[in-house]
């Protein structure tokens, strides 16, 4: 790593620690700098301005999800097993997001009145969305997931994946989080996937048995 590289992770190790203690408002660029120990000048060399700065930090992370969530996708051997295991994820994701979430809603409140930062700050949602319906898509056509609108389900999936987040944010100890989402995809996958006959028979024999 270069010495330009180490001034740059210095930055964003700062900011992200600022950002996530007082806010994206409260934080200024001189808090920044003071806390990375980098003068102005460095600062704006490596980042035109604050948000910026703060955009890089989102990509980032979403950047870590997206690589889990197609390091899953590669593992698993079904779409149904895929959505099981990205349930999974969810308490890790909650836990490792705590901090972040804060910053990220004031941010996205923000955005939502500057139309430039607004197109950025909503691309993930939609990449996410075109990600769940490729993989629903790909669920009907291996023969596990019955034929329903992909695209529908797409939506549901980040909706609930959105609402987990707000609500483990707001009530972090309201509830099971990690437990609600596996239970959740659960629900889903029950109306979704197609029954195996084998299974099926085997259950029914079973039960004739007892």
């Amino acid at each position: 790593m270069t010495r330009g590289e180490q001034t740059r992770e210095r930055i964003l190790e700062a900011a992200e620690a600022c950002f996530a203690r007082n806010g994206y408002d409260a934080t200024g660029v001189a808090e920044i700098c003071q806390r990375a120990g980098v003068t102005k000048g460095a600062f704006y060399h490596h980042f035109p301005s604050k948000q910026a700065l703060f955009l890089e930090l989102l990509e980032r992370w979403l950047e870590t999800l997206d690589e889990q969530l197609a390091a899953l996708r590669a593992k698993a051997e079904s779409v149904p097993e895929t959505l099981s295991m990205m349930s999974g994820m969810a308490r890790h994701i909650l836990q490792e997001g705590h901090g972040r979430l804060p910053m990220f809603l004031e941010f996205w409140s923000r955005a939502a009145r500057e139309p430039a930062v607004w197109r950025r700050t909503i691309a993930p949602y939609r990449r996410y969305r075109a990600f769940f319906t490729g993989l629903i898509e790909s669920g009907i056509a291996e023969g596990t997931l019955r034929p329903v609108d992909p695209e529908a389900v797409a939506g549901v999936l980040v909706s609930l994946a959105v609402g987990l987040m707000m609500q483990g944010l707001m009530d972090p100890q309201g509830a099971d989080w990690g437990k609600v989402a596996e239970e959740g995809v659960r629900l889903l996958l029950s109306a979704l996937t197609v029954e195996d006959e084998n299974h099926g028979d085997t259950e029914n024999t079973e039960f004739s048995h007892k």
